[in-house]
């Protein structure tokens, strides 16, 4: 007796949980809003706050660097919708970006879980 309310438990704890997955999986715009702030919040710190990469750029964009890059998040979202595979498996999901904006600068891959509304980089190679 024990063993089969053990088993019921058991069965019904997986039924939540596969549901709550399900439910909570998020969808491309999710991973898109998260891809923009995270590659904006990258540029800001990478390319805004070293001086040797924004050198021979007038002093006024250097000043107004992370406002530039913000300004330019549609654009940003725009490349990445365009570049990103999604592969939906009901509880989770696997984007794959392939961010390339031409040269000089370099080729990114990133590969990228969604699960319960939260995303996890497990790839990014630079190309």
């Amino acid at each position: 007796m024990l063993q089969k309310i053990a088993a019921i438990a058991g069965g019904v704890t997986l039924v939540i949980l596969g549901a709550s997955m399900a439910i909570k999986n998020p969808g491309k715009g999710a991973y898109e809003k998260y891809a923009v702030g995270q590659l904006t919040k990258y540029l800001k710190e990478e390319v805004c706050s070293q001086p040797s990469k924004v050198e021979d750029l007038p002093k006024f964009f250097q000043r107004q660097c992370p406002t530039i890059i913000e300004s330019l998040r549609p654009p940003i979202q725009t490349v990445i919708s365009q570049t990103t595979q999604r592969r939906n498996f009901v509880f989770f999901s696997v984007y794959r970006t392939d961010l390339d904006v031409g040269s000089p600068l370099p080729a990114y891959q990133f590969g990228t879980v969604g699960v319960f509304e939260k995303f996890y980089v497990y790839q990014a190679d630079e190309l």
